[in-house]
């Protein structure tokens, strides 16, 4: 896989690229900001490793960049910032992943891998279960990772859609947050389930028209979360 590590710490970047070539990955490094963004915006890569304090500009403002203009690669964001607000920020920004300062070797070539299995998965799906899916004015067209409300396209960003893909798959079903967490990002319990929660309500704001009290995205209590069918009306 190839991997972008946007970091200005030199020794940290040589470490990164140390050890994700000796498990297999081709990697490259900025080591500013508008170079990173540059080399980002090339969509040359598969992963991206972005330092959120990274200058000029910062990671905030490469990922918000990225997202607009309409760069899917996957990024995992290093920082210092431990907080749960940062990291939900970072998700609602377009992160698929976060990895807090300091942090183990191994941890790290775990999140990476998670990442590599997700794309292989993802690559595997266009080849089968593409019929359309629909509820209510939502249809969902996996042959070509689109989405329609009313008629209209729904620009998702790959979470989103890989989420929604789920939960439409179950028929009804209901999946706890554990499950998706493995099935849509590739690892566990490890990561805080908040993660599903920020992605869900990004959906709601995208598919319900009222997502305060969303009709088709359902909360379960102390379960997950379900998808309702057209059958249930």
């Amino acid at each position: 896989m190839r991997v972008l590590i946007i970091e200005d710490n030199r020794n940290m970047v040589q470490g990164l690229q140390h050890n994700l070539e000796l498990d297999g990955h081709r990697v490259e490094a900025a080591l500013d900001g508008e170079a990173g963004l540059d080399r980002a915006r090339a969509r040359e890569v598969d992963l991206i490793l972005l330092d959120l304090m990274i200058p000029r500009p910062d990671g905030w403002q490469i990922l918000r960049t990225l997202r607009e203009e309409g760069v899917e690669t996957p990024v995992i964001v290093l920082t210092a910032r431990g907080q749960e607000e940062d990291k939900v920020r970072g998700l609602r920004l377009g992160a698929d992943d976060y990895i807090t300062k300091p942090f183990g070797v191994m941890e790290l070539l775990a999140r990476v891998d998670a990442v590599r299995r997700r794309l292989r998965l993802g690559a595997g799906d266009r080849g089968r279960d593409t019929e359309p899916i629909d509820f209510g004015e939502v249809r969902i067209e996996p042959a070509t990772r689109t989405v329609y409300r009313a008629g209209q396209p729904v620009p998702l960003r790959p979470k989103e859609f890989d989420l929604l893909l789920t939960l439409a798959r179950r028929a009804g079903g209901v999946i706890s947050r554990f499950e998706l967490l493995r099935e849509v990002w590739g690892y566990g319990s490890d990561v805080m389930s908040r993660t599903v929660d920020t992605h869900v309500g990004q959906l709601r704001a995208k598919l319900e028209q009222d997502p305060g009290a969303p009709r088709w995205i359902i909360t379960v209590r102390k379960s997950g979360y379900r998808l309702r069918t057209g059958s249930e009306d």
